[in-house]
């Protein structure tokens, strides 16, 4: 957007939310959750090609951002300002639209792999602990250690100088496709999930990427992180071969 006057900029952003399939794409984002264009095109009631001119519109005044996910795209608020403002006009206009429900299988949805990093809602949750907590900061290419995180992912059994000498990124927030959130990907994200494993709090699915977790890392889980419902369950022996 290159409109200089404050006036011109309110305008130009105001008429890019005051048509109303933009305006429902806008508000579907509200939740934090991201979606492809042809989600939003749907949602908004409207043609995908459609949908795309909507979008770009949006994008140009800095109230979308696209995100790159392997071959999908996907689309989410630009910041939190934009998420506050729409929830303003909210309050104005007299409510707030249904939240995202995801309809991913549950045992997928709670944990699985992705790649070899932890996903689903498990994923999602340990990656907003890592944030809240102020392990993890955003940098140029995807996340850095602060100099707590250095020392608690140490304490619960990281070898984070390995993790980072590896020949690929270290962390960054990679979308999870049925949170529509991020969990954590790279080196460190595949370090806690082996700890994971080690320590069996979580067990890999012998025919799908679906995890489970144990009744030792429900407790470890809560304990440290202060996750619940986790739904823990015995887990068996490791066979030979398995990692």
């Amino acid at each position: 957007m290159n409109v200089t006057n404050p006036d011109e900029a309110v305008s130009a952003i105001a008429a890019a939310i005051g048509e109303p399939a933009r305006a429902r794409m806008l508000y579907s984002l509200v939740d934090g959750h991201a979606r492809t264009s042809t989600e939003l095109a749907t949602l908004a009631g409207v043609a995908p090609s459609t949908a795309s001119v909507h979008l770009q519109r949006l994008k140009a005044q800095g109230l979308v951002k696209l995100l790159a996910q392997g071959k999908h795209r996907y689309y989410s608020l630009d910041g939190p300002q934009v998420a506050s403002a729409l929830e303003a006009l909210s309050v104005l206009a007299g409510g707030m639209p249904g939240r995202f429900e995801p309809n991913t299988p549950h045992r997928l949805r709670a944990a699985r792999t992705c790649y070899d990093h932890i996903a689903g809602a498990l994923g999602v949750a340990l990656h907003d602990r890592f944030i809240e907590r102020r392990w993890l900061a955003a940098g140029e290419s995807g996340y850095n250690l602060t100099a707590s995180g250095r020392q608690s992912f140490e304490t619960l059994g990281i070898d984070v100088d390995a993790a980072a000498a590896l020949r690929r990124r270290f962390a960054f927030p990679c979308l999870d496709w049925s949170e529509r959130r991020p969990h954590l990907g790279g080196a460190l994200g595949a370090a806690v999930l082996t700890l994971a494993l080690k320590r069996r709090w979580v067990a890999e699915d012998l025919d799908s990427r679906a995890l489970s977790v144990s009744r030792t890392g429900q407790r470890e889980l809560q304990s440290r992180f202060g996750l619940r419902d986790l739904g823990g369950e015995e887990i068996p022996p490791r066979k030979a071969g398995r990692r």
